[in-house]
């Protein structure tokens, strides 16, 4: 199911909310947990029931060897054993969902082999999942877990506002509030809240993501017939895009948890306003910097071994973030160049180098560009070339100028560069939200355009994934 569909607004959301509330009410709080639990997976069997038994299946698994991570008694040696049984695990079976026709495809190309692909379909949502429930497993090694409940983990795992894109949680920080009796009342102004910040995402999904898409996608399915102006409004449609598709999903969980009383942690705080590309992703998808950070690139010893190690180790860990994104070559080289970039500005920083501001923010976007161009692209050779037409002045064709294409995405490029680079953020606007009828107005109207903008469900850029 998508949050940006009438069954989900109209239907889903209200049942769900309303009876969990009248069940805390009654103080029946297990089964109110219970009750979001098998709403949470309904939610997700919605698209594809198949895959459900092995959410569950990864629940189980995990949730077991976090208790036997965080009670034993043995050796260290015997934990870290079991640390380590069970990341593989995890690992294993993500890396059979999501790459074994990559790994296939390769196969063939360096043996000249001929073996068929799978075509194994990705189980929704499968790399957040998996990368929550490896950092319960090694946050239990560490005794950072506290509680070991069968039900309260499965509702960690599953709470459906976070499920799908993230943000990439910790076990402590959402069942911790699970657990306050004033989180199980129903609050008015949490409720107003909620549909505030989830309205600003839904518009920026339905308004904006899906309008700067379309032309991102057809533009790239002809890559290499592009016209130098055809590239950057293809570029920045996606890069643009992205943005809003991403941070307008991260919106609306972080509304839709505020509804039940719940926090979840900021996924995006202005990643286009960033001077730098080590501000850059300490601002975009900032869980999964924070997952990468803990679980990669501190145990690989940090910066702790002396700046040239720490620059290694960065690298690294943009290549584990390139390949957990996607199987193909062209996440693996926008993981590299990431990396070369957050190197080149922590590298400045070690020497005390600065830019001028405007330079400094003018050459980290130009770079945001390029990466996504990487990151879009149906492969190496159409990254390339798309990303030379940008800078190939003999790529001019002034006779594309007027095309209708072009025309139609210029307002929707401007407005998009406008509200990224001078509006405020969704966080700094609920930061002063109050119940009242100026808010009650904004959360109407942008509800409103967006629902009647609304004519198909057109999926997250990261469902699936």
């Amino acid at each position: 199911m998508l949050f940006n569909s009438y069954e989900f607004i109209c239907l889903y959301l209200p049942i769900t909310l309303v009876i969990y509330f009248f069940l805390n009410k009654k103080r029946l709080i297990i089964p109110a947990r219970l009750w979001l639990v098998i709403s949470s997976l309904f939610f997700y069997s919605y698209w594809n029931p198949k895959y459900l038994p092995l959410l569950l299946g990864t629940i189980l698994f995990n949730f077991y060897v976090g208790k036997v991570l965080s009670t034993c008694l043995y050796s260290n040696l015997y934990k870290k054993s079991i640390l380590i049984f069970g990341i593989c695990a995890n690992v294993g079976l993500l890396g059979y969902f999501k790459y074994t026709d990559f790994l296939l495809e390769n196969y063939n190309f360096v043996f000249s082999y001929d073996v068929a692909p799978q075509h194994i379909i990705l189980p929704l949502a499968i790399s957040y999942f998996t990368f929550q429930q490896i950092a319960y497993l090694v946050d239990s090694y560490q005794g950072r877990t506290s509680e070991h409940n069968l039900l309260n983990y499965s509702l960690f795992v599953s709470f459906f506002p976070q499920l799908i894109m993230g943000p990439i949680t910790h076990h402590k920080e959402i069942i911790s509030q699970f657990g306050k009796p004033f989180k199980t009342r129903i609050n008015y102004n949490h409720i107003a809240l909620g549909l505030f910040i989830f309205s600003i995402g839904f518009a920026k999904k339905i308004l904006l993501a899906d309008s700067l898409i379309g032309y991102g996608h057809a533009a790239f399915n002809e890559a290499q017939q592009l016209t130098m102006m055809e590239a950057w409004y293809a570029a920045l449609s996606y890069t643009l895009a992205y943005y809003f598709d991403l941070s307008g999903y991260a919106d609306m969980a972080i509304g839709l948890g505020k509804m039940f009383n719940i926090n979840i942690p900021i996924n995006f705080n202005s990643p286009y306003k960033a001077r730098n590309f080590a501000d850059y992703w300490s601002r975009w998808h900032i869980t999964l910097s924070r997952f990468l950070t803990w679980y990669v690139y501190v145990p690989l010893g940090g910066n702790k071994k002396g700046h040239y190690r720490s620059y290694i180790n960065i690298m690294l860990t943009f290549l584990v973030s390139g390949i957990w994104h996607g199987a193909g070559w062209t996440f693996i080289v926008w993981g590299i160049i990431n990396g070369i970039f957050v190197v080149i500005a922590q590298f400045m920083k070690n020497l005390n180098l600065q830019l001028n501001l405007y330079v400094a923010w003018f050459l980290t976007f130009l770079g945001v560009i390029i990466v996504r161009i990487f990151f879009v692209s149906h492969n190496i050779s159409d990254a390339f070339y798309v990303t030379y037409t940008l800078f190939d002045i003999n790529a001019l064709i002034l006779a594309d100028l007027p095309h209708a294409n072009l025309y139609y995405q210029t307002p929707f490029l401007i407005i998009g560069l406008f509200i990224t680079l001078f509006f405020k953020n969704s966080n700094e606007m609920a930061q002063n939200f109050k119940p009242n009828l100026k808010y009650a107005a904004y959360t109407s109207i942008l509800l409103i355009a967006s629902m009647i903008t609304l004519s198909e469900n057109v999926e997250f850029l990261y469902f699936q994934f």
